[in-house]
């Protein structure tokens, strides 16, 4: 069985559906090179709960939990399976590693794990189920989190953080005189990552800069660290560019394990 990769994808605007900018066709290159994936387990900042659930839903629904937008978005559906056997697997995995586990059967799908999928995967085909973000996990227990479900990467499973690289959403309404400081951040992050320096990643709010004006609260962020923990000491770490949108928000995402076809197949995207 192949092993998936896990990925940090950076899920921006709800308008990212609609709008697919520079990591939208990124997104789709690394989707089509894929091979051997059973199934997509979305760890998402829209999905935060008391201790971890994981969605057990066969038919999860298409959730468009965001106001304010124009009508085709909520027009948008992605009917996906869900994945009820590793979902229930990933259950086992989290309360192995301590954490306190709920299955939930009429979860959907938000909208930080159906807008990136319709990119990775169009046809909206491949099994898909979330795990939820607690309300009170920090930097270290995300990157525990992502541990414990790094074994699933074995059976075919494609672990996706969904965040944000930044995410100061006040700025992102305003005229900014100052837009460089989320460019800084988010270079910081990116040598981090290419160095493999999970400590500096975890203690991103002491030592990266501009680290609370990029991440006023941390949900957002906090999918990199699942991401990063899900991946193997031995992974290759890829960014995956996504550029700035609106200003101050960071699309770049980050591939860890990607396989050869798909490191190519980015490449003839770029």
């Amino acid at each position: 069985m192949t092993t998936a990769p896990s990925l940090f994808i950076s899920h921006g605007s709800p308008m990212f559906a609609l709008e697919p900018g520079q990591l939208g066709p990124n997104l789709r290159a690394i989707g089509q090179a894929l091979r051997g994936i059973t199934a997509v387990l979305v760890v998402s900042p829209h999905w935060q709960t008391r201790g971890v659930r994981v969605g057990t839903s066969a038919a999860p629904e298409t959730i468009h939990d965001f106001g304010g937008f124009p009508a085709p978005l909520y027009q948008l559906q992605y009917p996906a399976p869900g994945a009820p056997t590793p979902a229930q697997d990933a259950a086992r995995l989290l309360e192995q590693a301590g954490f306190a586990v709920t299955l939930d059967e009429r979860r959907g799908l938000d909208h930080g794990a159906w807008v990136p999928l319709r990119y990775l995967f169009p046809q909206a085909d491949m099994p898909v189920f979330q795990v939820s973000l607690p309300q009170d996990i920090d930097a270290a227990g995300a990157l525990r989190l992502g541990q414990a479900l790094a074994p699933l990467r074995e059976r075919g499973v494609l672990v996706v953080g969904s965040g944000s690289l930044t995410h100061n959403l006040y700025e992102f309404r305003q005229h900014i005189r100052d837009p460089e400081y989320a460019q800084h951040f988010a270079d910081w992050v990116r040598d981090a990552v290419a160095a493999r320096d999970v400590a500096a990643l975890v203690d991103y709010r002491r030592r990266a800069p501009h680290a609370e004006r990029a991440h006023p609260t941390e949900e957002h962020y906090l999918p990199l660290l699942v991401a990063a923990g899900a991946s193997f000491g031995t992974d290759a770490a890829r960014l995956v560019e996504g550029g700035m949108t609106y200003g101050v928000l960071s699309m770049d995402s980050f591939a860890f394990g990607l396989p050869e076809a798909a490191h190519t197949a980015l490449e003839d995207a770029a």
